[in-house]
């Protein structure tokens, strides 16, 4: 006799399917099988985010403004797409891969282990279809671990910066939005200006 099939009782809510959470210590046994390099992964919150496939406008941003932090902070200070460490509770199941990150000292003292939160000067993501997940999971992410600032870089239409700064109790307290039109200055180097425009001068 076949099943039929019920529909759950009104009221009652509907079940997510089952997701597999991810470790690092697992990542590390799919890198070494050559899947994590071949498909461009990180790991937020226990699953695996496909980090392919960057549209163009989002490529020619990062490209500008990785010209704008190697003339202000020197180029052994900066990583571009790297893992880094968080909040020490946060490492079995988040090993992020920020767009790039301004170090305190120069990468190469980093070469046997991932930058810990004490050792960035700056985070930055660089978004386009992931500008929610960026402001929210990642932003924390990046919270929970007290990175000092961390900057969201939107290439949308909306062409805009989101500056987060001041982690406590889990949040960022300060969270600024500037246009195409304004400039921001780092906190490791209060003299340097950022025009956000420029990150679109390509266009």
């Amino acid at each position: 006799m076949p099943t039929t099939l019920t529909a759950p009782e009104q009221g009652t809510a509907p079940m997510d399917p089952q997701r597999k959470v991810w470790t690092r210590t697992e990542c590390d046994l799919l890198d070494q099988a050559g899947v994590i390099d071949q498909q461009r992964l990180e790991l937020v919150e226990g699953e695996l985010i496909n980090k392919m496939g960057k549209k163009r406008p989002q490529v020619n941003a990062l490209g500008l403004m990785m010209g704008w932090l190697n003339k202000v902070f020197g180029d052994r200070f900066i990583l571009q797409e790297a893992p880094i460490d968080v909040f020490p509770e946060d490492n079995p199941t988040n090993e992020p891969e920020p767009e790039a990150v301004v170090l305190k000292r120069p990468f190469p003292e980093f070469l046997k282990a991932n930058p810990k939160p004490q050792d960035l000067n700056l985070v930055i993501e660089v978004a386009d279809t992931s500008l929610y997940f960026d402001l929210t999971k990642k932003a924390e992410l990046y919270a929970r671990a007290e990175i000092i600032e961390y900057w969201v870089l939107d290439v949308s239409e909306r062409r805009r910066m989101f500056v987060h700064r001041e982690p406590r109790d889990g949040k960022y307290q300060s969270v600024k939005e500037y246009t195409a039109q304004e400039r921001v200055s780092p906190l490791a180097a209060s003299d340097a200006q950022f025009f956000v425009g420029s990150a679109f001068a390509g266009e």
